[in-house]
């Protein structure tokens, strides 16, 4: 049983999973960050609409960037505090593969894109089994962005960092799912395949990975 939360960007994402399905989940995406005051009042909803008692949890799974210092911050501090209080393990995963898990179309490249700022974004390449193939790694969007990848076949660019590079990408085998944010709801899978491996973070030290400092993304 692993509860999930992803707040990485403006959306308060909580879930809860039981060997990789999910129970229940509650999500809000807002303009602004009000994780603050709706991330513990989901938790508290997504465990009582499931039935269970933070007591049986096996393990807390937290989208740990890159993204919003703010987001991710709120979350990890939320994540470590659970795993104290309940002497349980802590799961990060990468929030751009949590975001390449929500792409339905089935290309050979998938690249989760988040906006950062101006014409920058943060981004990982997945293969069509969305697996990473190339970890988070930040870019300046000018018309050669991604050029190696879509030269091999088609890619699907997911997130909502796609907007402003859909305006640059001119490529044939460019494919746009724009504004998608990630969701705790596509945690399961990954959360359990980590939980199974013992792929556990120390719960005294870990930090959100920001990528850059702080000031990127707010």
């Amino acid at each position: 049983m692993i509860l999930c939360l992803e707040t990485a960007t403006t959306n308060c994402s909580v879930a809860l999973f039981d060997q990789g399905q999910c129970l229940s989940y509650k999500e809000n995406a807002t303009e602004g960050y009000s994780h603050n005051e709706q991330l513990h009042e989901f938790i508290e909803e997504v465990m009582a609409m499931a039935g269970v008692e933070l007591q049986t949890l096996d393990a807390i799974a937290v989208s740990k960037g890159p993204g919003s210092y703010t987001g991710l911050r709120i979350g990890v501090s939320a994540a470590k505090g659970l795993c104290y209080a309940l002497s349980i393990p802590l799961i990060a995963l990468e929030t751009l593969s949590i975001l390449g898990q929500m792409s339905v179309n089935k290309t050979p490249f998938v690249i989760p894109m988040i906006d950062a700022r101006r014409m920058e974004v943060y981004a990982a390449v997945l293969n069509q089994e969305k697996a990473v193939i190339q970890p988070a790694f930040a870019e300046i969007l000018n018309e050669e962005s991604f050029s190696v990848w879509l030269k091999k076949g088609a890619v699907t660019f997911i997130g909502n960092g796609v907007d402003k590079w859909r305006a640059q990408c001119e490529h044939k085998n460019a494919n746009f799912s724009p504004g998608v944010l990630p969701s705790a709801r596509f945690m399961g899978e990954l959360a359990h395949s980590a939980f199974v491996a013992k792929n556990f973070e120390d719960v005294a030290y870990f930090e959100p990975y920001y990528l850059k400092d702080f000031h990127g993304l707010k």
